[in-house]
């Protein structure tokens, strides 16, 4: 029985993580932190700048068949387009929680000219049309459009 006992305890001994086992641990997990977390907000700040773009090139239809129906674009807005052309457009709204979407759908001073720009996460997005090439303006700086 004596001996049962001392097989029980030296096998409890063995099987135990000692303390500098689990430092090792600890570190290779931070080490891998230290590599994934800079990655993910890249991964997250390239999203925001797409989802951006994503929005203004969607709008473009939009600001066209406005110009097809007025012959100009005077008059045109955000909530213009969303309410006549597209009811799934995504208008900005201001947080808690914040909305990402389209910002500004204006006519320029040319009234045969429009800038429509949206926000994703502080970073933002622009095209200048007809015609335009949708622009990727990075974080900061607020709204492109004139």
């Amino acid at each position: 029985m004596l001996s049962t006992l001392r097989q029980r305890v030296n096998a409890r001994d063995e099987s135990a993580f000692t303390l500098i086992e689990l430092l090792v641990v600890l570190i290779i997990i931070g080490v891998l932190l230290a590599i994934a977390i800079p990655s993910y907000l890249g991964f997250q700040k390239k999203a925001q700048q797409t989802a951006a773009a994503s929005d203004v090139r969607q709008a473009i239809p939009d600001a066209e068949a406005f110009y097809s129906d007025k012959n100009t674009y005077t008059g045109m807005s955000a909530s213009e387009l969303q309410t006549d052309y597209d009811s799934g457009m995504q208008i900005y709204a201001a947080g808690p929680p914040e909305v990402p979407g389209i910002v500004t759908a204006e006519p320029l001073t040319d009234p045969q000219t429009y800038c429509i720009s949206a926000e994703d996460g502080g970073y933002w997005a622009h095209v200048n049309g007809p015609g335009g090439q949708v622009q990727s303006d990075g974080s900061g700086g607020g709204d492109p459009c004139p």
